[in-house]
């Protein structure tokens, strides 16, 4: 069995099966390692040996990004991941933090690059005229290193939902690790089409879409991300398995339906972060099944959902995934919930998702020690996620360590409110997050985005919630957005930090205020731009 990126790719050097279809055009396995055996010779030979090997790409989800990837595989060094979406002197700190010494862009992405302080990084455009007569004369491959199973396959950046990305160290190990229990789960094989449209810069688009095909010999359509084209991109390629991250279910689903959405190849969505609503209503409007589970790009917790999982967990943890108090580090106490399932213990409940073994996966951040210890102390991994878990050992998310509120003189998280405010009608998204309340502590705030053809009003909305018997009344939202779009990381992630700054605002949006001990709203402010 394949212990390397590596190992796994050389299995399909004979493979005259479609690895990439894209833009009516397609290559072969065969093919797109031949591709990526001249890409590699080619970065090495401008390659300093003496410096960290580290080759970066700011490209899209492209025949090219692939074969990068392929490429470090292949060469035995790393692929630095720069996330696209970056720009400015943000974009090239990533670059330097990563210590690329090459990066390969494109068309699209090269002006990004204009202006940036980058001494010592040669940059690639492959775009370029000159870039196949390079690759042509590079002969042949003689690979940098050989890799082993936790040397690092690729420097992959956190998402920066709570602070600056980092550059996480992802083991060659983890892709045939994470591609054979999903192909076997979904019955994936060389038949199948992979539809990869979320970055391949990013661990979620590796470890559950690339390793799939990889794994299986399947077809990759790499796309890019969009809810209005989706469905045609699903039947134009007969994608019959997807993966996704954050929110991209939401976005589908707040299109208009049509009679005929479940006609279509589609037969496996798995990804994670996204609510029971947005499961259940996929899997029934596109006709297939939707396999949600826990993850982060450090990879130092497996939470799995499992069959009778409860309505709002993400199942049950590997052996050593816990939940602790921070300030104590001990286990937290059980959850407990009244008669109508909500939550009453959060104080003692609620604490930090860990793993009490260890590191697991997590290698450790490159070149950072110091954030490497914060995430690894007291012989366990922090992850920053905050959960409770109930006498069944069923794992239930609350927010990041930052979505604590203090309300009227008690402690309550966002995920709980959350997860019940996705349950009204035309709600697509939501984020619940604390912002200063008048007199003390913090008031509950939400910034939501209806479905396309919703409408939702101040009164509809009051009551939907009154009709909400696990909602406390001290987590009604005492401030309501309703926005057109909420900001988000290139991994479909919601950044509540952008919003807390806003504070109780309309944004480019609505705002509903509810005052307090009622349970009314009135409408506080027009929008300042068209929603």
């Amino acid at each position: 069995m394949a212990e390397t990126v590596t190992q796994l790719l050389l299995e399909r050097a004979d493979d005259d099966n479609v690895a990439i279809t894209y833009n009516g055009a397609q290559r072969s396995w065969r093919e797109h390692l031949a591709d990526a055996r001249a890409l590699a010779a080619t970065v090495i030979a401008a390659a300093d040996p003496q410096r960290p090997m580290h080759i970066g790409t700011l490209l899209g989800n492209t025949p090219t990004m692939l074969t990068a990837l392929a490429a470090g595989a292949l060469g035995g060094y790393v692929t630095a991941g720069i996330n696209n979406t970056r720009r400015g002197e943000a974009l090239a700190g990533d670059i330097r933090r990563a210590d690329c010494q090459i990066l390969l862009t494109d068309a699209d992405h090269r002006g990004l690059l204009d202006g940036l302080a980058l001494t010592g990084v040669t940059v690639f455009d492959t775009s370029a005229p000159e870039w196949e007569p390079r690759l042509a004369d590079a002969g042949e491959l003689v690979p940098y290193s050989t890799p082993g199973a936790m040397d690092p396959f690729m420097l992959i950046f956190t998402s920066g939902t709570s602070g600056d990305p980092k550059p996480v160290q992802l083991a060659h190990m983890l892709i045939p690790f994470a591609g054979p229990p999903l192909v076997e789960k979904f019955g994936i094989t060389a038949e199948d089409v992979c539809y990869l449209s979320m970055p391949l810069f990013h661990s979620a688009a590796l470890l559950g879409g690339y390793c799939v095909a990889a794994a299986a010999g399947a077809s990759i359509v790499p796309a890019r991300f969009s809810a209005s084209t989706f469905l045609d991109d699903i039947r134009r390629h007969g994608a019959t398995y997807m993966n996704y991250v954050g929110k991209p279910l939401a976005y589908i689903l707040a299109t208009p339906k049509k009679a005929d959405d479940a006609d279509n190849p589609l037969r496996a969505a798995f990804g994670n972060e996204a609510s029971d609503h947005d499961i259940t209503e996929f899997a029934r409007r596109f006709g297939c099944s939707v396999w949600d589970g826990y993850g982060s790009s450090e990879l130092a917790i497996i939470v799995t959902r499992e069959p009778g999982t409860p309505a709002g967990s993400i199942g049950k943890g590997f052996p050593g995934v816990a939940v602790y108090d921070p300030a104590t580090g001990t286990e937290c106490a059980r959850a407990r919930f009244d008669e109508n399932g909500a939550l009453i213990n959060a104080d003692a409940a609620v604490g930090e998702l860990v793993n009490t073994s260890g590191a697991g996966m997590f290698t450790g951040y490159y070149n950072d020690a110091a954030t490497t210890g914060e995430r690894l102390r007291d012989g366990m991994y922090w992850s920053g996620d905050l959960a409770y878990k109930d006498d069944d050992d069923w794992i239930y998310l609350a927010g990041r360590t930052g979505d604590w509120m203090r309300i009227d003189g008690e402690n309550m998280t966002a995920g709980p409110i959350e997860r019940i405010l996705q349950r009204v009608s035309g709600v697509n998204q939501v984020a619940v997050y604390g912002v200063p309340d008048e007199q003390v502590g913090d008031a509950v705030m939400a910034a939501m985005v209806l479905d396309d053809d919703a409408t939702l009003g101040p009164n509809e909305f009051a009551a939907a919630l009154d009709a909400q018997p696990d909602l406390s009344p001290m987590a009604w939202p005492r401030y309501v957005r309703i926005a057109a779009t909420l900001p988000t990381t290139a991994t479909n992630k919601i950044v509540k930090r952008h919003l807390k700054q806003e504070g109780a605002t309309p944004g480019d949006g609505v705002l509903w205020v509810r005052e307090p001990r009622t349970r009314t709203y009135r409408v506080a402010a027009r929008p300042l731009a068209p929603i």
